[in-house]
């Protein structure tokens, strides 16, 4: 380990993000991280469970004073988002990221940082270890694979919680407390490819769509980002509608809760068509950059020939029911809510694009803070699906998490904040997934709330942590918790 942020403050907290920084933990890749909390639990002869799902729950007793306090919970999740720029050479099955300090910020060098919800699990390792904190018996709650639809927290049996206070630390703006979250729900439309050979003596080209900033499908959804994959549908359309092309590949997006960067599609022109199709290119070029010049000032549409030998491509129905769907998928913000200012009440992002031999997929995530909502968005896709006369898939369910009018832990984290720094927190819900959603079905009557430092750019290479941020959200919530008697 190259010990980049061993001098930094807070050090209990540092030293554990940088060690799991070392243990890949992309969801789905997650044994290793849960087996490593489990030693840790071990190591100190913590009470530990590890479920089938590999989520870990470790309790520890309460100091001297506090024996009688109320049990908290403090839970976060395992797995990271795993994103990176197309020129960074990084395994996520098995290389460490690659930490760097500019500053005030921690970053990864080309890939997503990880410190949501990395941080989490370095607060509750540095609680877990210490013995100069005051607080009441704890059980840390860390979960897998939360990036892919909130799975692992889908799959605990609660039965070994016994707390009722609730501390979720997934938030990505200090200062701002969640008391409330969207629930969510994943579609995946697949159009059977139907393949046929062309005889005519056709060129191969890559489109390519780049420079997008992308980000968190929920977080920043309300920002107007580009959405590569929408953008590639209407290029493709422009070009199937004036000219003679033919299409074999299309991909676009890795993860359905970042908005896609970046999207690829191989064709295949007429060489009497070349030059025109070039010409067409480079006009949608200046279209995106004259639409995003406020939210993506650096997209480009690019073409270039590539030796690619042509055997098959899809047959003009397949063509035309991808093309359909990439403009009855909606995207972007659905509803705004009329109680909060500024909230996002419901929301789609087409994430993901994939070929693959046998079909096209397209996968949305869909987030809404009202069911009916959520529910409605899904059945707009089911209609383009059925226009298409294909099926949809849907999977990954949640449910949102409402507000609590009263609520104990909220008002104490307000009145410890106002002391603190002389000044109220912000009250707030947020457009994502959260897992309190899961926990206040599974858990019953449970009092929760959710915080975090700040975080920049999250699902993405550009991803950044504020230490100064963290070392005062670490000292916030050890005040907290000293309270809770």
């Amino acid at each position: 380990m190259n010990a980049v942020l061993q001098n930094i403050e807070p050090k209990e907290v540092f030293k554990y993000f940088e060690e799991i920084s070392e243990i890949p933990r992309g969801s789905e890749n997650e044994e290793a991280i849960s087996n490593y909390l489990v030693q840790f639990a071990k190591n100190r002869s913590l009470e530990v469970y590890q479920d089938e799902a590999l989520n870990v729950i470790i309790k520890k007793e309460a100091t001297k004073g506090y024996e009688k306090s109320p049990t908290v919970i403090v839970q976060g999740h395992m797995d990271m988002v795993c994103e990176k720029n197309k020129d960074t050479e990084h395994d996520f099955y098995k290389d460490p990221i690659n930490l760097k300090v500019d500053g005030d910020m921690i970053s990864a060098q080309g890939t997503t940082l990880g410190a949501d919800n990395g941080i989490a699990v370095a607060f509750c390792l540095a609680i877990l270890d210490a013995d100069d904190i005051a607080h009441p018996p704890i059980e840390v709650l860390i979960t897998t694979e939360e990036e892919i639809g909130l799975k692992g927290a889908t799959k605990l049996d609660a039965s070994n919680l016994k707390g009722k206070i609730f501390i979720n630390i997934d938030a990505e703006e200090e200062g701002v407390l969640l008391v409330s979250c969207s629930g969510g729900v994943r579609s995946k439309v697949s159009i059977p490819i139907i393949w046929e050979e062309i005889n005519e003596n056709l060129s191969s080209y890559s489109i390519k769509i780049r420079g997008l900033k992308g980000g968190h499908s929920g977080m920043d959804i309300d920002k107007e980002r580009g959405n590569s994959n929408k953008l590639m549908g209407r290029v493709l359309n422009d070009l199937y509608n004036q000219y003679s092309i033919c299409i074999s590949d299309i991909n676009g997006g890795s993860k359905l809760n970042a908005i896609p960067r970046e999207a690829d599609a191989i064709v295949y022109i007429h060489s009497k068509q070349v030059d025109k199709v070039k010409s067409e290119i480079g006009k949608w070029d200046k279209i995106f950059k004259n639409e995003c010049r406020s939210s993506d000032s650096n997209v480009s549409v690019e073409i270039e020939k590539i030796d690619r030998k042509m055997e098959s491509v899809f047959s003009n129905e397949t063509f035309k029911k991808v093309l359909s769907l990439f403009f009855l998928i909606p995207y972007g913000v659905q509803s705004m809510s009329m109680d909060i200012k500024g909230l996002v009440e419901s929301s789609t992002n087409l994430g993901v694009v994939t070929t693959t031999e046998d079909e096209v997929t397209f996968n949305s995530a869909t987030r809404s803070s009202v069911g009916s909502l959520k529910d409605y968005i899904v059945q707009q896709i089911r209609k383009g699906a059925e226009r298409v006369e294909t099926d949809i898939e849907i999977s990954s369910s949640y449910p949102e998490w409402q507000y609590k009018k009263d609520s104990y832990i909220r008002e104490l984290f307000i009145t410890v904040y106002e002391r603190l720094y002389g000044r109220k927190p912000k009250i707030s819900a947020i457009h994502a997934g959260l897992e309190c959603g899961l926990f206040s079905e599974k858990l019953g009557d449970i009092d929760m709330i959710s915080f975090g430092p700040n975080m920049y750019d999250v699902h993405t290479p550009d991803e950044h942590l504020s230490i100064s941020s963290t070392k005062r959200t670490w000292e916030y919530l050890i005040s907290v918790l000293k309270e809770i008697k």
